[in-house]
Order: C-alpha cells, then structure tokens, then sequence
C-alpha cells in the first residue's frame, strides 16, 4: 500500500550547508553558504524553516535547533566529481558521475571558437572567463556595432552567449547556443551552453528572464525517467527542463524568479495526478551567490520563508515535501564560483516522524532511491531513507 502518491523537491539552488571533507581539492576549505551568509548579515530569520527544523542541520546565527522538529532533517555529501548545477541535480534523480565536467579556465580553444563563428557566420567577443553582467557592462556597446555574439566561461562547465535582444532576437540566440551544443562533444562537452539575453543601453544593460539552458542529455535513465516510463506525472519548475535536456518530463513550467518559482510549484501541487513536482529556485546561485551579495541571498531565503506556510498548508498525508540544494555558492568568500558543500535535507508530510535525524547521506542519490521505493520502482543507486521516517519504523 503506498502512504505516498506525490512528492514535492525543492531545491533551493546553491544552499551549501558546510565544505566537504575533499573541498580542499576543489580550492573550498572553509565555505558554508549558509552558516557564513547567517554570520556575515547578523542572524538570519527563517522562523518557518526553523520549525521544520532547519536549524537542526548545521548551527546558523538566527535560527538555532528546535526541540521537536516538525521535519526529518539531515545533510547530504555529493558523491560525484564535481560541484556544478547539473552534476547536482543529475545525481539527485540517481546518477553519479565519476569525471567533472570540462572546465575553461583560459576561455575555449582556438579552433572551437573558429568553428562556432563558421556555422553561425559572424565573429564573436570575448572568449574569456567573467562574470555575466561584468562583461555585457564592458563589450556590450561593442557588440551592439558589430552584431557580434559576447561568448564566456566561468569556473563552471558552461558555454555562455551574451546577446540584446534588439541585436539578435531570441530565436536567433537559441539558434546560436544549439549549435554550440552540436560542437561541445567529447573533451570539450560542457554541461550547459547558457543563453544569456540582455536589454538596455549602454552603462544600464540588464540580463532578460528569457535565458535557456541547453544541457547535455542524461548519460543514463533518471528517476524521472523511471516515473514518467511508469505513467506518473513528472512536473518540472524553473529550469529543470533544461538540466535534464527534456528527459523524463511530462510537463514544464520556466519562471522569472524565485518568487514566481513558488507560484508555480504551489500550482503544481494542486494540480490531480500522482507523481513528482520538481523545482529549481535559480536566484540564490545566479543574482546572489555569484554575486558575493550575502545580504541579497539572505532577504531572499527569509522571502522564501515567508511563503513556506503556503507550501506546507498543501502537503497533505499522501504528499512529501523535500527540500534540499544543488551544491555550495558561498557570497561571503573571494570566489565568485560554485562551493564544494554538504547540502540541506528537509523532508516533510503529515505522514513523516516527525525529528528524525536521517544524519548524513552518503550521496544525493538517497533522494532518488526514496522516490523509487514511494513509487515502487527498481532503482540501483542511494540508499533509500523511507523507512527511517515512516510512522511505526
């Protein structure tokens, strides 16, 4: 008899909850997105996660434990190479990747520029690892003479094309980025080529919500892929979609923000059918942890908690809600990249015991393993936590 016929992730993009043992090969020794943004700002307040018990997982300033949780809560180590957006998601829907994905911190080479300029017929700027608004600032009036496409790195796995939009519309920017995605292979396949459309004059040019991600497709079949092959509805808010290339989803909604992120997966969750919700609030890695902006990422997670009464007031005896994140992106340390961290794990319904402390999960992949045992499917990856939690175990 299954107690469960939906469940709800929410990740929470870039929530780290301490550096990793092997952060030190990733140049991470210290971070805690969360321990250090709640320091550097005074005390977070987040009396809504708290109950959950949020602050039983890691000490954060402002939100110390409670003694009944209303939540299972524990962490998770992320088990594959790696620290990126889609190396996260991908393992928590049960895959693990043994090799990072490629990484440019020199810009690309030569010949793969070359030939992106052959096929899309026209030359491009930059070519160099920078930060998004950074470099529209600086080459954006440039690329506005030209028509040249801004092309950019980071410390990520990514391959980024800046473009206004009264330049190269947007369906000409998609065009662009897909046959990016055709030449990213082998050696040099990155995991998303990002189109990062921008609007605006020069000295106040602002990146567009119509950015798309064109990841790789799953090496492997996924959770979701499962769910979906199985009949279940499979709904994917914010960019989920683009991470799994399409893979195993039944419908999908795209947000303009964190806020619109909630709307969405509230929508969602009302909606009839058994399945998975699945979303991605991207604003706290792109607009605040990249940023180094603690004091953006905090009022941000308190506007989150804000709504989480609205989320919790829908989790019914046969829904499960899980929270959790993707990797680190700590806003108080030099860099402005991805941390190599231990995430969060909330898991929540009327039908949960409530406080158990599911302690530290080896790998992201005891999600995915918790949602093949809810839904009966045959999975080989993680360690399913659904017996820790369930009334009577």
């Amino acid at each position: 008899m299954k107690i469960f016929n939906k469940v709800v992730i929410i990740v929470i993009d870039s929530l780290g909850a301490g550096a990793l043992p092997d952060a030190d090969k990733y140049g991470d020794v210290g971070s805690n997105t969360l321990g250090n943004m709640a320091k550097a700002v005074g005390g977070l307040k987040l009396p809504n996660m708290r109950k959950l018990g949020l602050g039983n997982i890691i000490s954060i300033e402002g939100v110390p434990p409670v003694e009944a949780p209303l939540a299972a809560f524990g962490k998770m180590a992320e088990a594959s190479a790696g620290k990126d957006t889609t190396t996260g998601h991908w393992e928590l829907s049960g895959i693990i990747l043994d090799k990072p994905f490629p990484v440019f911190p020199s810009g690309f080479p030569a010949r793969i520029i070359a030939e992106f300029e052959k096929r899309i017929g026209r030359k491009t700027l930059g070519n160099e690892v920078a930060s998004g608004t950074e470099i529209i600032a600086r080459l954006g009036e440039e690329h506005i003479k030209t028509g040249y496409p801004i092309v950019y790195t980071s410390a990520d796995s990514v391959f980024q094309i800046a473009a206004h939009e009264e330049v190269i519309p947007l369906d000409d920017l998609y065009g662009m980025c897909r046959t990016a995605r055709e030449i990213l292979t082998g050696k040099y396949a990155v995991g998303r080529v990002i189109a990062r459309p921008f609007l605006g004059k020069p000295g106040n040019f602002k990146r567009t919500p119509n950015r798309h991600d064109f990841s790789l497709a799953p090496p492997r079949a996924t959770i979701l892929d499962m769910l979906k092959e199985e009949g279940y509805a499979v709904r994917a808010v914010g960019k989920i979609e683009d991470i799994f290339a399409g893979r195993g989803i039944t419908d999908s909604v795209h947000t303009t923000g964190n806020m619109d992120g909630v709307n969405k997966t509230i929508e969602c969750i009302k909606k009839e059918g058994k399945g998975l919700v699945f979303t991605n609030l991207v604003d706290f890695d792109s607009s605040f942890g990249h940023r180094n902006d603690p004091a953006g990422y905090a009022a941000a997670l308190e506007e989150l908690d804000g709504r989480m009464p609205e989320i919790i007031n829908l989790i019914d005896g046969h829904t499960m809600l899980i929270i959790t994140a993707d990797h680190g992106c700590d806003p108080t340390t030099e860099s402005t990249d991805h941390s190599r961290e231990y995430v969060p794990l909330l898991v929540y319904s009327p039908n949960v015991k409530q406080g158990v402390n599911l302690g530290i999960r080896e790998s992201f992949t005891d999600i995915a393993a918790t949602v093949a045992e809810i839904f009966k499917i045959e999975f080989n990856a993680g360690q399913s936590f659904l017996k820790n939690i369930l009334p009577g175990s």
